[in-house]
């Protein structure tokens, strides 16, 4: 729990210290704050199926312009579901904290009322269990790609619809003699939220 929120909070502070040279020329920062919907697609590996409840969550992002259509962005996630193992003994969920870190490149192309992007790049998973003895908290790298658009409301204000994707492996907790071994699955994460421009 606390590397939990060491990440986080390396995250959040190399963002917040950047701020003053990002924030020089204006129009070319954006933060945003979303609502997500986490829904991860069902594995099989040695005839034990994974999976996870669907859950929502939110996700705080930065981004940073160095042209019209050109940046980069640094994204923090929280989100609470349950890791499903079906074992030739019976089902067992893991109930799980999961903190997710990522950057990408960003490519926008403004128009008058809406502004459409694309997005890749790389981050973490971060899955901490809860409630369940012997499991260990477990980072998993992952691909991020996604796309969406910022609705203009305001000036600076904008509505963003966005659906990203998530490529990684699956956790085993530490428990892989039980659980199976790591294989490779996909979190689809579509969001909604609001966004300043400055």
């Amino acid at each position: 729990m606390f590397r939990t929120i060491s990440y986080a909070a390396i995250l959040l502070g190399g963002s917040l210290a950047a701020l003053p040279a990002f924030a020089q020329e204006a129009g070319r920062s954006e933060v945003s704050v979303q609502a997500l919907g986490s829904f991860v697609k069902s594995t099989t590996d040695n005839g034990v199926q994974q999976g996870a409840s669907n859950s929502g969550g939110v996700l705080a992002n930065y981004r940073y312009f160095f042209t019209n259509d050109n940046g980069v962005e640094a994204n923090y996630g929280y989100s609470l579901n349950t890791q499903t193992y079906g074992l030739p003994a019976g089902p067992l969920g893991v109930k799980s904290h999961q903190d997710e870190v990522s950057a990408a490149y960003v490519y926008r192309h403004p128009l008058r009322r809406f502004t459409p992007f694309a997005e890749a790049g790389i981050g973490a998973l971060i899955f901490d269990p809860k409630d369940t003895p012997d499991a260990s908290t477990q980072t998993r790298a992952a691909l991020v790609y996604g796309a969406g658009a910022d609705f203009s409301l305001a000036k600076r204000v904008f509505l963003r619809a966005e659906y990203r994707g998530l490529v990684y492996d699956s956790p085993t907790f530490d428990l892989s003699d039980t659980l199976g071994t790591d294989r490779v699955t996909h979190r689809a994460e579509p969001s909604i939220g609001f966004g300043y421009r400055f």
